[in-house]
């Protein structure tokens, strides 16, 4: 039998290297999964938010992913910026550059037009045109190069775990994306805030004459929504140390990907979407070269739509809950 490998715990020592090894893997897929899982199901949480409830598809939560990360970029190359510094920064900026787009553009839209279907496409393209200048404002500013927060007093710790690694942020990462939806689906079924979302969701009109306020719900919405985008931003860096303009709308896919899967409106179905899309990223990156990563949100898409329109956790009604 091999000796026992020495970066392992002696509990394992009575085992031979191969099987230590192939444990130690395996730890360190499921670390590398649920970690990325974790970075997925918060920035697809708040794409699910606003299109199960309010019925808007933004295509610009990419953009202020990527915004909100430039500006905590901007504030820590003027003065000393701390982890939590850095998060508060882009999650305000998150949630006002929501809000912002809600009310110049999709606010707009919908009080000019009468016919839904007009309505979802002239809000789709909106989002897009609302991104596209985002990222080219952010592409110009920074030559399209990687940029992120090497400035702030945070500090990356490895801890050895049986042979597997993990970071004090990717173990950041997973408590956070695990308290925040948890609490997220606790206010949308227990308060009568989450009732009153969930209401305009199911009826907007029947909603607004039980008195909800449907303006100031989706201002709300809308503000959460931008909130875990620029969160996920924030993580994001400090996990890869560095994005580029292009990761949001990178993320952008997966996250629609992750939706699709589950079933719009569904916390379960963004978080079965969000651990199967980071499996199988992590199952493709580990054991093949690499280059079809980015096509399993593509493929993802095709399989339930042609499959299961509705989500996984769907429901078959035309209006979404």
């Amino acid at each position: 039998m091999a000796e026992p490998a020495h970066a392992l715990s002696s509990r394992f020592a009575p085992y031979p290297q191969t099987h230590l090894r192939r444990a130690a893997l395996f730890l360190q897929d499921a670390i590398n999964t649920v970690s990325l899982a974790s970075i997925y199901l918060l920035f697809a949480t708040g794409m699910s938010l606003v299109w199960g409830t309010t019925g808007i598809l933004n295509f610009a939560h990419g953009s202020l992913f990527l915004a909100s990360i430039y500006a905590a970029h901007i504030v820590a190359l003027e003065t000393t910026l701390s982890f939590a510094g850095a998060i508060i920064v882009g999650v305000i900026v998150g949630a006002v550059l929501a809000v912002v787009l809600y009310v110049v553009a999709f606010n707009l839209v919908l009080r000019r037009v009468r016919d839904k279907a007009s309505a979802e496409l002239q809000i789709l393209m909106a989002g897009i045109g609302f991104d596209g200048l985002l990222v080219a404002i952010i592409a110009r500013n920074t030559l399209s190069e990687p940029f992120g927060l090497s400035n702030t007093t945070y500090r990356t710790v490895t801890y050895d775990v049986f042979g597997a690694f993990v970071t004090n942020t990717r173990i950041y990462v997973v408590i956070l994306a695990l308290a925040l939806t948890t609490a997220i689906g606790v206010w949308a079924k227990r308060t009568r805030s989450g009732l009153a979302m969930r209401a305009i969701g199911v009826d907007p009109e029947i909603a607004s004459l039980m008195g909800v306020n449907r303006g100031r719900m989706t201002l709300g919405i809308m503000a959460i929504s931008g909130a875990l985008a620029g969160l996920t931003g924030v993580l994001l860096v400090y996990v890869s140390a560095a994005v580029v303009p292009t990761t949001g709308t990178n993320l952008l896919i997966k996250g629609f990907a992750i939706v699709v899967l589950g079933g719009v409106g569904s916390m379960t179905g963004v978080v079965i979407g969000a651990l199967t899309l980071a499996l199988a990223e992590t199952i493709i990156n580990t054991y093949t070269p690499g280059t079809w990563v980015n096509a399993v949100a593509f493929g993802l898409i095709l399989i339930v739509l042609l499959l299961r329109p509705q989500g996984l956790f769907g429901k078959k009604e035309v209006r979404r809950t």
